[in-house]
């Protein structure tokens, strides 16, 4: 059987990551390959503000026109950039603490934070945050924890619709996350596979509750989650048609991207190897896949996988592109909006410290 050349989209369908503070030969050549859409980067990718800004123009110069430069940024203890250059974001929880005492106050604390978070990354070259995360906080998942705003669906959905408006406002698009709900479960679906058995019927009014929200038509990306609702479908929420097709794209009428989560994630094995993964996604809806920490893996997919991507797809990856406000970390440092908006996120995070 002959198999066809990968397809020449502007951007392709797979975000792989990179090694260190700059690039070597090899991720040269794996990034210039078709399949590859964009980078995911990490904290041992970042040294300081003129490092990271370095690494972005190379892997920008790459390739016409420039991957999708996307990171795992959302403030607490997952916030891949910390000084030199970046401000320490609060956890999500500290903004629905703030919320429990005033709403106005914790909806403004909200808007500061994406606009901050989103103009410091765009600043330094990189289009792209996968956050808010909509998870509900019920207290017992071991991954979630204090990345979510509140239990109430309500204060999620308000509180991510300021955080993704302050984002907006610095050139930011947003990725709601892990779709339709990654709280409830204990387990963690980097190592484990998640099983949550409540009906669908208890996970639309509570998990889902945010995605039918204002918030749901401000997001530009959904990340699903892998974790199997054995209730509704065997497959995990990533790998499942009716979750990311008759769910989202249809009763809820997401347009924006889907990102797969890291294929190389436990909750993703349950798919098979990787080539198996990457097209399950694509299958059940993904318009671009993760594939982290794990480069062996990223060769293995481009040398053997041959999508059948839809335009619409590539469409979609073209316009999650950021848009910038200011140039650079310098001119940054020289606008007033963002020193006003970043000494309120800087009193919330000593509040919380």
């Amino acid at each position: 059987m002959t198999h066809r050349a990968p397809l020449a989209l502007p951007r392709g369908p797979l975000m792989a990551d990179v090694e260190g503070l700059a690039l070597g030969k090899a991720e040269r050549d794996r990034l210039r390959h078709p399949l590859v859409g964009g980078v995911i980067l990490f904290a041992r990718n970042f040294a300081d503000s003129e490092q990271l800004a370095a690494l972005t123009a190379e892997i920008r110069a790459l390739r016409e026109p420039a991957l999708l430069i996307a990171v795992d940024h959302e403030g607490g203890r997952v916030q891949r950039f910390r000084d030199r250059g970046f401000t320490h974001l609060p956890p999500m929880r500290a903004l629905g603490r703030a919320w429990d005492e005033d709403h106005v106050a914790a909806l403004d604390c909200a808007r500061a934070t994406g606009y901050v978070l989103a103009a410091e990354l765009l600043a330094h070259g990189v289009d792209l945050s996968f956050t808010p995360v909509l998870d509900l906080d019920y207290g017992g998942s071991r991954v979630i924890g204090d990345r979510a705003f509140h239990r109430d669906p309500q204060v999620v959905a308000s509180l991510a619709s300021a955080l993704a408006a302050g984002m907006r406002e610095a050139g930011m698009g947003c990725v709601g996350k892990h779709f339709p709900g990654h709280g409830f479960v204990e387990a963690d679906s980097h190592v484990d596979l998640p099983v949550d058995s409540r009906d669908f019927d208890t996970i639309w009014e509570e998990d889902i509750a945010p995605y039918r929200h204002r918030i749901g038509r401000q997001l530009s990306g959904v990340m699903p989650a892998h974790v199997i609702y054995d209730k509704v479908d065997a497959q995990p929420a990533g790998f499942s048609r009716f979750w990311l097709g008759d769910v989202l794209r249809g009763r809820l009428g997401f347009q924006g991207l889907i990102f797969s989560d890291d294929l190389t994630m436990e909750g993703a094995s349950v798919a098979g190897d990787i080539v198996a993964r990457a097209q399950a996604a694509v299958d059940a809806g993904c318009d671009m896949v993760l594939v982290c920490n794990q480069p062996e893996r990223v060769d293995e997919l481009v040398g053997r996988w041959r999508p059948d991507v839809a335009a619409t797809s590539a469409a979609r990856i073209a316009a999650l592109r950021g848009r910038p406000r200011y140039a650079d970390a310098f001119e940054l440092e020289l606008a007033e909006p963002y020193h006003h908006a970043r000494a309120q996120v800087a009193a919330l995070a000593s509040d919380t410290a």
